[in-house]
């Protein structure tokens, strides 16, 4: 059996006790440590630092919400998380709510099973540089083109080679569709309120 501790996210104060929590649980061999987000602190910046203080336990999101960045930013931080913790990173992704998406982010919130898949692919793609990301949308087009835009975009690959082209993803799931998609698109599923 692998433990995991999740340390979630922030209240009012930045927690005093994670630093000694996470090297407990590296000393008594959890397998990963976890954190997330919502509309305070974000998922990352936690995972860095505690990565620069472990040494074997893998480094989690639990979850990563997708509206709060797009998914080659988000692509980006994970590759660049996975190059700092010497390939220990793994995503948890979640589709947050209407109320969050659209109260905190600004966004809309339509199809959030369609945004799920289109997301990941391009993750994928970010993360196995084998050719410039591309993608038709409708929700993260890339290169963006057409009315409002200069026209200038051009797709791209990641200037940094990512450590592996294979860091798991997990999704944050909770409803019956939602579950079949992390099974079919990802390397597990985080039932966090289920």
């Amino acid at each position: 059996m692998k433990l995991g501790l999740q340390l979630g996210y922030w209240s009012a104060q930045p927690p005093t006790n994670h630093a000694e929590l996470v090297a407990a649980a590296e000393e008594a061999e959890f397998d990963t440590v976890f954190t997330a987000e919502a509309w305070g602190s974000d998922a990352f910046t936690p995972l860095a630092w505690w990565g620069r203080q472990t040494a074997r336990m893998r480094l989690g999101t639990s979850v990563v919400q997708l509206s709060a960045r797009t998914p080659t930013a988000c692509a980006m931080a994970s590759l660049t998380l996975d190059h700092l913790s010497g390939g220990r990173h793994l995503l948890g992704l979640g589709v947050s709510g209407p109320q969050v998406v659209e109260g905190w982010y600004g966004q809309r919130f339509p199809k959030p099973l369609a945004r799920t898949r289109e997301y990941i692919d391009i993750i994928r793609q970010v993360w196995a540089r084998q050719a410039p990301v591309t993608s038709p949308g409708p929700h993260y087009p890339l290169p963006l083109s057409g009315e409002g835009t200069t026209g200038l975009g051009k797709a791209l690959k990641p200037i940094v080679h990512p450590l592996r082209a294979d860091i798991p993803i997990m999704l944050g799931a909770e409803g019956p569709k939602n579950i079949a998609l992390a099974a079919e698109i990802c390397d597990g599923w985080l039932p966090i309120f289920y």
